[in-house]
């Protein structure tokens, strides 16, 4: 799934810059993962994201939030270890089942 700008039931928020490297790599990781989200874009100018601030506290992106845990998070870094924990395919949410060795 990709951004979703019609279905009202995505649960995950993702304020971000266009081409801004580490929103990419949070909006790429939650592609692979086949996760619904919202984009909104948000100003270029630092001083002037305060939307951001009211919601973590800090004025960088990407800041995600995720209604289904009411996790509110900064730093991409943070953010994609969070994603993987909790909707990669070794979390405890994941329906797939591991591949066994052969």
């Amino acid at each position: 799934m990709s951004a979703d700008s019609v279905n009202s039931d995505t649960s995950i928020t993702v304020y971000r810059l266009e081409a801004c490297p580490f929103c990419e790599r949070v909006i790429r990781l939650l592609e692979d993962l086949d996760l619904s989200y919202h984009s909104r874009f948000v100003e270029p100018m630092h001083s002037d994201r305060d939307v951001v601030k009211r919601i973590s506290g800090k004025r960088t992106v990407p800041a995600l939030i995720d209604g289904n845990t009411g996790v509110i998070m900064s730093e991409s870094g943070n953010i994609v270890t969070y994603l993987e924990q909790t909707y990669g395919p070794n979390s405890e949410t994941s329906t797939e089942k591991p591949m066994e060795e052969v």
